[in-house]
């Protein structure tokens, strides 16, 4: 009888154990979310930053959460800013990385490339006569 109940015992806990383990996110497979502000005087800005830069792991998924405020002008399907990844060497753009804004906030769910080295974001929508300044560093390391 006590060999029985030892089981049992065992065998609940080994229930507990394994809902608890389940039940927790596995940290690695977490997302990082970046928020980002496309604003209405062409330029990217991130909360604190004074210059904005994102640097992010090589094969890293990054969620982006870019709110978009309307500048002096936009195209005509409504895109008010993008957001394009170029690398910085020779000026290619990334796949997947070619996005057109719309006024509010988005979210989009991106894998960094997998290259370590220096990019650029690159707004690709004419948003004002200052669009051209409209850029920030984009760094993936190992």
């Amino acid at each position: 009888m006590t060999n029985l109940h030892n089981l049992r015992r065992m065998f609940l806990w080994t229930m507990l154990v394994s809902d608890v383990v389940s039940a927790v996110p596995d940290l690695a497979a977490q997302t990082r979310v970046i928020e980002i502000t496309a604003d209405r005087d062409s330029r990217y800005k991130m909360a604190g930053v004074r210059s904005p830069e994102i640097t992010a792991k090589a094969g890293e998924q990054v969620l982006l959460r870019i709110t978009a405020h309307r500048g002096k002008s936009w195209n005509r399907d409504g895109s008010i800013h993008g957001f394009t990844l170029l690398r910085a060497k020779d000026r290619t753009k990334v796949d997947g990385w070619d996005l057109l804004l719309k006024p509010g906030t988005q979210e989009y769910t991106l894998t960094v490339p997998n290259e370590p080295g220096a990019y650029e974001v690159v707004c690709t929508v004419i948003c004002s006569e200052d669009h051209e300044g409209m850029h920030l560093k984009f760094t993936v390391i190992p």
